[in-house]
C-alpha cells in the first residue's frame, strides 16, 4: 500500500477525493433509492406479495447493518479502498442475482443478503470514514458534506433512469444495467486508498489506543448509546417512504408518474440538504442540529398525513422530506469523529449505523406486514412521527465533548 500522504492536499486532490467517494455513494445510495419503483413490476411479474418483496428490502437492510461494523474493521486496518472495490463488485453480483432471482428464496439471499453486504462497502461509513482520515480536520466538514451532495446528485439521477429503463426495456434490464454500471465504477476505488498500517501521530489523542479498547471506550459513554438508538428512527423513516411510498400514492390514485418524481425531488433537494448539514455541522452543534432535522421530519409527516393528499402536497412533502433525507449522516459520522476520534471512525460509525439500519428493517418490513394485514399504511405513518420526536429527545443530552484520555508514561507528547 502507498505511503500515508504526508504533505497538505492541493485543492485538485481533494476534489479528486470528495468526487471519487460521493460518486460511489451516489450509485450505492441510488440504486438503493429507487428499489420502491421496482416493487410492484416484480411482484407482478414473479406473482409475489408485497410482503415478499418488503421482506427482502428489509433483509437487505439488516444485513447492512449488521455487517457494517465488521466492514468498518477491515477498512481501517487494511484501508477504505479494497473494501470499496470489494462493494463494487459484490453489489454487482447481487444485481444481476435479483434479476434472474426465480424463487422468493433466491431473491431474499440476492436482493436481501448480497447487496446488504454490498452497502455496507460503498456507502456512508465506508466513504465518509476514508474521507474524515485523508481530508484535513478544517476541510473535514466541507468533505463530508460535498461528497453527501454528490452521492445526492447521483441518487437523482438514477430516478428517471430507473423509470426510463424499466419502462423501455423491463425491470430485469434495468437491474442487469446497474450491474454493469457497478462494476464500470471499480478505478474509482483508487483514489481512496489509505495504507494498510497507517503511521501514528505520537501526539494524537488516540495514539496507542487499540481497536478493542476503542470499542470497549465508545460502549461505555451513554451518548454513544443515545446516538444509536436516536439513528433508529432515521432509518426507519427513510426505509420505509423510499420502498412503500410509491406504491402509497398509486394506491391513493395518483400517477405512477407522481411516484417517480416524489423519488426524483426527495433525491435533488438531498444533494442541497446535505451539503448545508455538512456545512453547518462545522459550525454549530451537531447534536442540536440532529435534533432539530427529527423535529422537521415528524412535522413534515404530519402534515403529509392529516392534509388532502394531492399532487402538489406530494411534491411539498418530498421536498422537505428531502432536504432532510440524508443529512443526518455526515452529522452523526462528525459527532463520532468529534468525540472519539479518527482512527477507528468506521468501525464506530458502523455500530453506530446498525441502530439506523435496525429501524430501515422495521420500517420496510412492518411496512409491507401492516399493509397485507389492514390494507393501510396509516400505522406506519404514525409510527414514523413518534420515532422522529423520541430520537429528537434521545439526541438532546448528548455529551459532544471529546473523550479526554490518560496518556502512557513515556509517551512522545
Amino acid at each position: 500500500m502507498p505511503a500515508l500522504r504526508k504533505s497538505p492536499l492541493d485543492a485538485s486532490q481533494l476534489w479528486l477525493l470528495v468526487l471519487a467517494g460521493g460518486v460511489v455513494m451516489g450509485l450505492a445510495l441510488g440504486v438503493r433509492h429507487v428499489q420502491g419503483l421496482f416493487l410492484l413490476p416484480v411482484t407482478m411479474d414473479r406473482g409475489w406479495s408485497r410482503e415478499t418483496f418488503a421482506m427482502a428490502m428489509a433483509v437487505q437492510n439488516l444485513t447492512w447493518g449488521i455487517v457494517q461494523p465488521f466492514t468498518g474493521m477491515v477498512a481501517d486496518r487494511y484501508g477504505s479502498a479494497k473494501v470499496i472495490a470489494g462493494g463494487l463488485a459484490c453489489y454487482a453480483l447481487g444485481l444481476a442475482g435479483m434479476a434472474h432471482a426465480a424463487t422468493p428464496a433466491a431473491f431474499l439471499w440476492t436482493a436481501g443478503v448480497c447487496i446488504g453486504v454490498a452497502l455496507s462497502g460503498t456507502a456512508f461509513a465506508v466513504i465518509y470514514g476514508a474521507l474524515s482520515r485523508l481530508v484535513p480536520p478544517e476541510r473535514r466538514s466541507w468533505a463530508l458534506g460535498v461528497a453527501g451532495a454528490v452521492g445526492g446528485l447521483g441518487q437523482f439521477t438514477l430516478v428517471p433512469a430507473a423509470q426510463w429503463l424499466i419502462g423501455g426495456w423491463g425491470w430485469i434490464a434495468a437491474l442487469l444495467s446497474f450491474a454493469v454500471v457497478c462494476a464500470m465504477l471499480l478505478p474509482l476505488a483508487f483514489p481512496l486508498r489509505e495504507p494498510a498500517s497507517r503511521s501514528q501521530d505520537a501526539t494524537a489523542p488516540d495514539a496507542g489506543l487499540s481497536l478493542a479498547a476503542a470499542i470497549r471506550e465508545a460502549f461505555a459513554q451513554p451518548g454513544f448509546w443515545l446516538l444509536n438508538l436516536g439513528f433508529l428512527a432515521c432509518g426507519f423513516q427513510l426505509a420505509f417512504i423510499g420502498t412503500h411510498l410509491p406504491a402509497y400514492l398509486m394506491d391513493k390514485g395518483l400517477r405512477a408518474a407522481d411516484a417517480v418524481a416524489a423519488l426524483a425531488i426527495i433525491a435533488l433537494a438531498n444533494v442541497m440538504g446535505t451539503y448545508v448539514c455538512g456545512i453547518l455541522g462545522g459550525h454549530h452543534r451537531r447534536k442540536y442540529l440532529l435534533a432539530g432535522i427529527y423535529l422537521i421530519r415528524a412535522a413534515a409527516i404530519a402534515l403529509f398525513v392529516l392534509l388532502p393528499l394531492s399532487t402538489w402536497t406530494v411534491y411539498v412533502f418530498a421536498a422537505v422530506m428531502g432536504f432532510v433525507w440524508l443529512g443526518t449522516v455526515p452529522l452523526t459520522n462528525g459527532l463520532i469523529s468529534q468525540v472519539f476520534g479518527v482512527r477507528y471512525i468506521t468501525t464506530l460509525f458502523g455500530f453506530v449505523f446498525f441502530g439506523h439500519q435496525l429501524g430501515s428493517f422495521l420500517g420496510v418490513w412492518l411496512g409491507g406486514i401492516v399493509f397485507e394485514a389492514t390494507g393501510s399504511y396509516d400505522a406506519i405513518w404514525l409510527g414514523a412521527m413518534a420515532l422522529g420526536v423520541l430520537s429528537a429527545a434521545l439526541h438532546w443530552p448528548i455529551d459532544d465533548r471529546e473523550i479526554r484520555r490518560v496518556r502512557p508514561a513515556g509517551a512522545a507528547g
